[in-house]
């Protein structure tokens, strides 16, 4: 292998380790992507039974080994901000997923124009 293929090589291997690297954080990003979506589905349907109380209803909150009694309308507006943030979570880890797609494509794209240059500077020999 001449310099110059040794060279294609070596672009075309750090391309593909990135690639790599980019798919790994990919799945960690999906995987707590649904975490996120169990835990929101799970508080909606907090809120849904919340909302089925009457104000002369009495609702606990587990502290530790100790239920603690807990406002009806405090319960809801906790769970409400726990909707909230989750919504966030989730809105910025598909922004983050996009990005990292983006970037994959570029790494694929990549890949395959160092492979294609690669094998013309081999097939001229």
């Amino acid at each position: 292998m001449d310099k110059n293929s040794a060279a294609l090589y070596k672009k075309m291997q750090s391309e593909v380790e990135s690639y790599q690297n980019l798919q790994k954080s990919c799945v960690k990003v999906v995987k707590q992507r649904a975490l996120l979506e169990s835990q929101l589905n799970e508080n909606k349907c907090v809120l849904d039974e919340l909302n089925l109380l009457g104000p002369d209803n009495k609702v606990y909150k587990l502290f530790g080994p100790v239920l603690v009694k807990q406002e009806l309308e405090d319960s809801r507006q906790n769970v409400g901000k726990r909707i909230e943030y989750i919504s966030k979570e989730l809105k910025g880890s598909s922004d983050t997923l996009e990005n990292m797609e983006k970037d994959m494509l570029k790494h694929r794209e990549a890949v395959a124009k160092y492979q294609q240059q690669w094998q013309v500077a081999a097939a001229m020999k």
